[in-house]
């Protein structure tokens, strides 16, 4: 029987409380790190104790994020290297004619990032084509702040929650749930469906209005700056045909050897490693090259570090919700502020249909804050089947709720870190682009829940 302690209900109590910073759209960097040392005392005791586990939380949280840090540092250096000899504009130039308005540039690139992630997944997909998708956005004069927000939802939200390809999250949804993996894959497709409509649909009345409001604002900034003055020749022709080459590369070996997650994200980061080295040889000559990689790799990395610095303060906070994190700074005992609180929810909801879809969906929120999108799930797929022995409720539509909601908030699209892909290659401030997110992905919510009131 899960207890909670004073620990947990401040743990609870902060998200709540940042939850609203942001709506403010206040930084939260300061209260995570006083937050941080606030849990830390309640569960130590001590001052001592509590100060170094803040340095700790941040630690980990650097660590864990550190390979996402490295990879964007690498595509953002070589993004610099295909600009530089104007290659970037003849890569993107077939899908410039399908998306020549916004309207459907929004969609053109939220249909571009969506197939890529069914195939290998979001954050890897951010980093193979969102680089080429920017100057769709920056001649359509989408501000790159949205262009973050179509990558973020189609990729991270609607491909991620479905994963009707690799079939990962339903997988061990299933699994947990004490189902196959067609039947939960079939309850929860509506749902996916109504989810999916209604935050791109919300998110696409919210665009138009924000570019109504901005008319006349020129939001290609340094794309269509550096790309006036571009010289494109045969070095160029070269590159745009060699580095969507090597990608595709990419794309058929995460296929052929079901390359996932990490693994995927490093095929990426090394590809763009050498197409970085062969720009610049290409284009400064092999003296030219040595300072030039150099150059631009410093570059990358100073884009990733500014980028990442609040939000390692932000994940550490959060992360202390996840039970390695917390054994990690805490000690062996430690098991995790939201896996606790999910798992008292689960234990106390009152059994019927109205309170138990609420208490699943309740879950499903609380253990997606911890930014992963998928340690939450064997919990998720256990209560589904708990409460499917206790009452006639569709236990594949239940536990597809769970999956679609704890992948839409922690896979994800309203965690700081979460949306750093997308973020990062936009250049855009990861709180700003959660903020945008909020609205259409809440509406998403309310309409998933609604459904599965009405037909589980």
């Amino acid at each position: 029987m899960i207890v909670l302690t004073s620990a947990h209900i401040v743990y609870l109590a902060l998200i709540i409380g940042f939850i609203v910073l942001m709506l403010f759209r206040k930084s939260i960097v300061v209260p995570c790190a006083a937050g941080i040392l606030l849990v830390s005392y309640l569960v130590t005791g001590s001052v001592l104790n509590s100060l170094q586990a803040l340095f700790n939380t941040l630690v980990w949280a650097g660590r864990e994020l550190f390979g996402i840090i490295v990879v964007i540092a690498l595509i953002v250096a070589m993004s610099k290297a295909l600009r530089e000899i104007g290659s970037d504009r003849l890569i993107v130039r077939p899908l410039r004619k399908i998306a020549r308005g916004r309207s459907a540039a929004f969609f053109v690139i939220g249909a571009a990032i969506f197939l890529v992630s069914v195939c290998i997944w979001p954050s890897p997909a951010d980093a193979l084509v969102g680089p080429l998708l920017l100057p769709i956005a920056a001649g359509a004069e989408i501000p790159p702040l949205w262009a973050a927000v179509v990558m973020n939802l189609f990729g991270h939200g609607m491909a991620l929650s479905g994963d009707f390809f690799i079939q990962g999250a339903p997988t061990i949804t299933a699994k947990a749930a004490g189902t196959g993996i067609p039947e939960l894959i079939a309850g929860y497709f509506p749902l996916w469906v109504i989810m999916s409509v209604t935050v791109v649909t919300v998110a696409f009345l919210m665009f138009r209005r924000d570019m109504r409001r901005s008319d006349g604002e020129r939001a290609a900034r340094d794309e269509g700056e550096s790309a006036e003055g571009a010289a494109v020749g045969a070095r160029a022709v070269c590159m745009a045909v060699l580095a969507p080459a090597a990608f595709v590369g990419d794309a058929a070996l995460m296929l052929a050897r079901n390359l996932q997650g990490g693994d995927a994200t490093a095929l990426i980061g090394g590809t763009a490693f050498v197409v970085l080295i062969l720009a610049d040889l290409l284009g400064s000559g092999m003296k030219g090259m040595l300072e030039k990689v150099e150059e631009h790799i410093q570059e990358g990395f100073a884009f990733g570090i500014k980028i990442f610095v609040p939000v390692v303060v932000i994940g550490g906070f959060f992360f202390l919700g996840a039970r390695e994190a917390a054994q990690a700074v805490y000690g062996a005992g430690a098991t995790g502020f939201l896996s606790d609180i999910g798992g008292y929810l689960a234990q106390n909801a009152p059994l019927s249909k109205f309170p138990v879809v609420l208490a699943q969906a309740a879950v499903s929120v609380i253990t997606g804050l911890d930014g992963s999108g998928f340690a939450g799930l064997p919990l998720i797929g256990a209560t589904a089947g708990t409460f499917s022995e206790a009452l006639p409720i569709n236990k594949e539509m239940l536990a597809g709720m769970g999956q679609i909601l704890t992948i839409w908030i922690g896979g994800g699209t309203v965690i700081p870190w979460a949306v750093i892909p997308a973020a990062a290659i936009c250049d855009v401030s990861p709180l700003e682009l959660v903020r945008k997110n909020l609205i259409p992905v809440f509406c998403g919510i309310a309409a998933v829940v609604v459904a599965t009131l009405i037909l589980a």
